[in-house]
């Protein structure tokens, strides 16, 4: 069953942040919620200080990416070689210019490359060891890879070759994501993942692709998305709900587009949608998705699951 929340009244300017959805065990719960809300906050400091929609989409990304609770960055589920390859985008809604990376594997936030490649203006989706060459060209520190690995997720891989492969019902989604607006009703949207455990090595899943796995544009909003990706790119899941919006309110689309994912795909996802009047809503059919928001008047973001 979708389930959606709007949250109002809410305003401009905004931020509403996602930390994955799926089952997430309740022993999580507590790091989910506080790792999104202090991506919320992050994102908030950002509008309030006059900054830009995509300037608060990135810095609240960037403190799930540092932070080793999530499928992002730090943290990251390994692929079926025992390594993290991570995924990456960024859209500002004004111009709909868009920027992603894939399968990059050096670098700490796979966001701020996202960033550069919107930036730059030569291309809108780069990957592997071409994305990461681009990456130090432009300044942005080259790592250990070694560095992204926790136990946590080491543990999981040693469990999965044990047993083979996981299923994705077996595990939960924290593909991280963040959309803004602000206070010139201009939106954006990023998000960052290391994509599903146990993965094929170079698998892309929805996270990098415009429409799929999100999509800023001025005339309607910006959505991010997490959960299963393969079915995400399927039905094009925040295009779906962002179109909508010309004759549906706010919670219908969003629960249509996840309902045809469910109906079309047998899909399981969640996500976030802002809209360039300050609305803001959250939208699963999974059991859980961490999700956090920030507005004007309130001393500190709000968290759910």
């Amino acid at each position: 069953m979708e389930r959606v929340t709007v949250f109002e009244p809410v305003g401009r300017p905004a931020v509403l942040v996602h930390g994955g959805a799926w089952a997430i065990p309740a022993p999580e719960h507590g790091a989910h919620l506080d790792g999104c809300r202090a991506a919320a906050d992050a994102g908030w400091a950002v509008l309030a200080a006059g900054g830009s929609a995509l300037d608060a989409a990135v810095a609240a990304v960037v403190v799930m990416e540092d932070d080793p609770t999530y499928d992002a960055g730090r943290g990251s589920f390994l692929n079926r070689d025992g390594a993290v390859e991570m995924d990456a985008a960024v859209m500002r809604g004004e111009d709909l210019a868009f920027g992603a990376v894939a399968s990059v594997r050096r670098v700490r936030n796979a966001v701020h490359v996202a960033r550069a490649v919107l930036e730059s203006g030569e291309a809108t989706l780069v990957a592997g060891a071409g994305a990461e060459r681009f990456a130090w060209s432009v300044g942005i520190e080259r790592i250990d890879p070694s560095w992204l690995v926790v136990e946590r997720e080491r543990e999981r891989y040693d469990a999965a070759c044990a047993r083979g492969a996981p299923t994705f019902t077996e595990t939960f989604g924290d593909t991280v994501g963040a959309v803004a607006v602000d206070a010139s009703g201009r939106v954006a949207a990023a998000g960052s993942t290391g994509g599903t455990p146990f993965k094929l090595p170079g698998r892309v899943g929805d996270t990098p692709i415009a429409g799929a796995g999100l999509l800023a544009d001025d005339t309607a909003g910006a959505a991010a998305a997490t959960g299963h990706g393969e079915r995400i790119l399927k039905t094009g899941l925040c295009r779906d709900a962002l179109w909508r919006l010309d004759a549906m309110p706010l919670d219908a689309s969003i629960a249509a587009a996840l309902e045809r994912l469910r109906r079309r795909a047998d899909g399981r996802a969640g996500m976030i949608v802002v809209t360039p009047d300050g609305k803001l809503a959250a939208g699963y059919n999974t059991p859980a998705m961490a999700h956090a928001y920030r507005a004007a008047g309130m001393p500190t973001a709000v968290a759910a699951l």
